[in-house]
């Protein structure tokens, strides 16, 4: 199956240490479906949230199709449901809720003609672990431009 990826949440891997990844199906409408194919879909300060047992992504900026009816004016920042396994869902919980740890995703992308989206069990950095990464991606850089002059 090929995987085309429709958004990447970036800052995601430079605020969070990534524990575990998830695959979960997202519930979209039509014209958020033809937006997401479009490229319209924005992760960034998007997160996971429990709610009656149930897990939402909250925040997930998705453009307004241009080309929909007058009626359909949603918001594109509305809660989304997540489509996963029940025994998932309660392990992600009890991860969530006794560590510390949050839900996050990652990236979003077509898996054949579905929506799927990537969550990371996430843990938050600190100022000098962001420091310290920034860092070796530098020192790694630098060494790469060397190796490329030899």
């Amino acid at each position: 199956m090929t995987l085309k990826e429709i958004a990447l949440n970036r800052s995601a891997y430079h605020e969070y240490s990534v524990i575990e990844k998830v695959e979960a199906g997202i519930v979209l409408e039509g014209g958020e479906v033809k937006s997401a194919r479009a490229g319209g879909v924005n992760l960034k300060d998007s997160f996971c949230m429990m709610q009656n047992g149930e897990l939402f992504v909250k925040n997930m900026h998705i453009r307004l199709y241009d080309k929909s009816s007058a009626f359909s004016t949603q918001n594109p920042k509305r809660d989304r449901k997540l489509l996963l396994h029940k025994d998932e869902t309660i392990r992600l919980r009890s991860k969530v809720e006794q560590k510390g740890l949050t839900l996050i995703p990652l990236k979003m992308y077509f898996k054949g003609s579905l929506i799927k989206i990537e969550l990371g069990l996430c843990r938050g950095k600190h100022t000098f672990d962001k420091k310290n990464d920034l860092k070796e991606k530098d020192i790694l850089r630098q060494t790469q431009r060397e190796i490329k002059k030899y």
